[in-house]
């Protein structure tokens, strides 16, 4: 089942055995209109996308287990090294957080589509675009709008803090930083105890 939890596609038997019902009961709901998805073209396959599977289960009232671990998603994108694998041990260890990482703006909008990430932790200054482009690339997609953006950066300048904040960040945090105060932040945001 845990590879079902990173799926963006299902199929109407994974479907059925996410929610714990028969595949005749998933094709009853897709045929419906109950259940929304697509045919593949030119078979009579369906599939159904994992936000329409979501809502269909919390309308049905069906425990989301199995697509969820109970860990929130973090994206961690940055291009120095020593900073991700930080934050990837520490957010890891921490064990309320599924970590994941890029070091390019290119690889973070990849991950964000794969991924879903739940918290966003974004350098400003990256090796092909600054974090302001992935902030509006990001919250120009209404699919994203529950994702929240913290940039930490050495970037001092007002001006450039205020451009991040306008293109979508939801906070900043300036370097160097206290990795408590920053995990209890993500904590926050995504409202994990």
């Amino acid at each position: 089942m845990a590879d079902l939890r990173s799926k963006q596609v299902f199929t109407t038997g994974e479907v059925a055995q996410v929610c714990n019902v028969s595949q005749q009961t998933v094709i009853r709901c897709f045929d419906s209109g109950r259940l929304q998805g697509f045919r593949v073209p030119g078979s009579r396959f369906r599939r159904i996308p994992r936000d329409a599977l979501l809502t269909f289960m919390k309308t049905n009232q069906i425990p989301l287990d199995h697509l969820d671990s109970g860990r929130k998603r973090i994206l961690v994108v940055d291009d120095d090294e020593a900073i991700v694998e930080m934050f990837t041990e520490l957010l890891e260890r921490d064990g309320r957080f599924e970590v994941k990482t890029a070091a390019t703006g290119y690889d973070a909008g990849v991950l964000t589509e794969q991924f879903r990430p739940d918290v966003i932790l974004l350098d400003f200054k990256l090796p092909d675009v600054n974090g302001n482009v992935v902030c509006r690339t990001i919250r120009a997609n209404p699919n994203y709008e529950h994702m929240r953006i913290i940039v930490i950066s050495g970037v001092a300048d007002p001006d450039e803090i205020s451009e991040l904040m306008a293109a979508g960040a939801d906070d900043f945090i300036k370097k160097p930083f206290d990795i408590n105060a920053v995990i209890d932040r993500v904590a926050e945001m995504v409202k994990v105890a």
